[in-house]
């Protein structure tokens, strides 16, 4: 079968390569540039706890060696404190890296890998849509034809396959502007992140409300400014300017010495593609949304656009069929973006809409300041990762259903399990390889070997159960499990989303909640509907 072809070489069209690969799906990856990402250190981003597992699973690099992980967080308003957050095993902080540096550790995972063409100085010009696959031109010194499967259109705001796919892109301009500074020093609060809102200090040029500084490797820090709003240019001198006024407000009134690396303006835009499949032609990342307003990520939300679409093109590309599930990619994730997108909406009056009488309502200050420190952490309407609760995916009601402290649709906690070959392993090393999961919770079980445990209690019968699902699926053992009860059974897709959590061994749920994972319970009454209507 013909690889699948993904247009745009970033973090999300690498992500999505690598993903296909370790599922046995080749890919051509098709590059516009030669290929090399320029250093720039003023470009950064910030992962979450699922987006940064995703990328050490794929890349095999320990991210903690080519990014920071921050101490805490501390958010100020004028000259006082508003919170102070240390990050623990129980809290894990978000990771901070540079973006070319995520980029180089992605594209050295790709040189090992067999699955994957890279072809550099390819810009796409036309796509053509046949039943059996697609058809992509590109144009360059080596412009030619490629035929592939599907084809996935990873090319940023501009996307080129957007376009000629017709899908409108309709959104918010410069929702913010932003001045960026990356430098060399010493800041007063070593591995900590801060929010600062409403300096005390005078400012050179428009008055900057609010700064925020984010460690990375090597005392590099990443400094920036929100900017008024307007087009008012931001000069060498001023930012330059701009630096040393924040330097010397925060160490008490002298600039302590510096190494300025790199600078920018980043203006944020709040977007989203109408449609996100059209055929066999997919969006993802910038080419499907853009977001970024109050600290959120837009690159975190292009990594689980590529983690939901790999497995779902991976089953689609070995079995065939598959429509309800491929439908499914622009459900779950349309609808997840979304949401992020219409509650920074709700609150961009609040935080953004001047002084008024609202500054001057008790609590208010604190309140601004959770709901910024959301979208800096991942937290929250502004920063969560989403569930997946009404995805067309998600099994009707079930008799053996529990709840556990992971709601159906949300990602699963990284709990220690016992894998078929008896070896211990984190769950999240399971996922992203084209097969469900079942955990069942059983306590005491770690201390025993395979052969004791796998011939005892339920796990006779759980195994039965498990070789008659609807798809691949890999049967492990955890102790324990957050708001589980002992016996009780998870299933997880292989992105890491929970389906379901049963209470003991119930061979029926078990398989109709699987069977509805993948796409088959949609795709069946898509077919009930269609015989209904044809004979009415």
């Amino acid at each position: 079968m013909d690889p699948v072809i993904i247009v745009g070489a970033g973090p999300v069209g690498l992500t999505l390569a690598l993903a296909l690969a370790r599922q046995d799906v080749p890919s051509v990856v098709l590059d516009e540039n030669p290929g090399k990402d320029e250093p720039r250190l003023a470009r950064t981003v910030v992962l979450g706890e699922d987006t940064a597992a995703l990328v050490e699973r794929l890349t095999g690099v320990p991210l903690d060696a080519i990014g920071v992980r921050w101490a805490g967080w501390r958010s100020m308003r004028r000259k006082q404190v508003m919170r102070d957050i240390t990050f623990d095993d129980a809290d894990p902080a978000p990771l901070h890296v540079a973006q070319h540096v995520l980029t180089g550790a992605l594209r050295a995972a790709l040189a090992e890998e067999r699955l994957v063409k890279i072809a550099v100085d390819h810009r796409l010009d036309a796509v053509e849509q046949e039943p059996s696959g697609v058809t992509a031109h590109t144009r360059g010194p080596s412009g030619t034809w490629w035929r592939g499967s599907y084809l996935v259109g990873c090319d940023g705001p501009r996307s080129t396959v957007r376009k000629l796919q017709d899908v409108r892109f309709p959104g918010r301009t410069a929702v913010e502007r932003h001045a960026v500074a990356a430098l060399r020093g010493e800041l007063p609060w070593d591995g900590h992140a801060l929010l600062h809102r409403m300096p005390p200090w005078r400012t050179s040029g428009p008055s900057a409300g609010e700064v925020t500084a984010r460690p990375l490797p090597d005392g590099v820090w990443r400094l920036d400014w929100l900017l008024p709003p307007g087009k008012d240019l931001v000069t060498p001198d001023l930012l330059v300017s701009r630096v040393r006024e924040t330097l010397a407000g925060w160490h008490g009134g002298s600039t302590p010495a510096y190494e300025l690396l790199d600078t920018g303006v980043h203006t944020v835009h709040h977007r989203l593609a109408r449609r996100w499949r059209v055929g066999r032609v997919f969006l993802a990342g910038d080419a499907a949304h853009l977001l970024g307003a109050f600290g959120t990520q837009g690159l975190e939300e292009g990594l689980r656009d590529a983690d939901n679409l790999a497995w779902k093109l991976a089953a689609a590309w070995h079995h065939g069929g598959h429509a309800a599930l491929l439908d499914s990619y622009q459900t779950e994730r349309r609808a997840a973006v979304s949401a992020r997108l219409r509650a920074a909406d709700q609150v961009l009056p609040l935080l953004r809409g001047g002084g008024g009488i609202r500054a001057y309502v008790p609590g208010a200050a604190r309140g601004h300041d959770a709901l910024l420190t959301d979208g800096h952490l991942g937290r929250g309407p502004l920063g969560d990762p989403g569930t997946y609760a009404d995805s067309p995916l998600a099994p009707g009601p079930l008799e053996g259903e529990v709840p556990v402290d992971t709601a159906p649709g949300a990602p699963v906690a990284d709990v220690r399990v016992t894998a078929e070959d008896g070896s211990f392993v984190q769950l999240r090393d399971r996922l992203g390889r084209g097969a469900l999961l079942v955990v069942l919770i059983a306590p005491g079980t770690g201390v025993w070997e395979r052969k004791h445990w796998m011939s005892a209690g339920l796990m006779p019968r759980l195994a039965t159960a498990v070789t008659a699902l609807p798809h691949p699926t890999e049967l492990l053992v955890a102790e324990s499990y957050p708001g589980a009860a002992p016996h009780t059974v998870l299933l997880v897709r292989p992105d890491g989303r929970l389906v379901t959590a049963l209470s003991g061994v119930r061979p029926a749920d078990l398989y109709a909640a699987a069977e509805a994972a993948v796409g088959g319970a949609a795709e069946r009454a898509e077919t009930e509907a269609g015989a209904r209507s044809a004979a009415g």
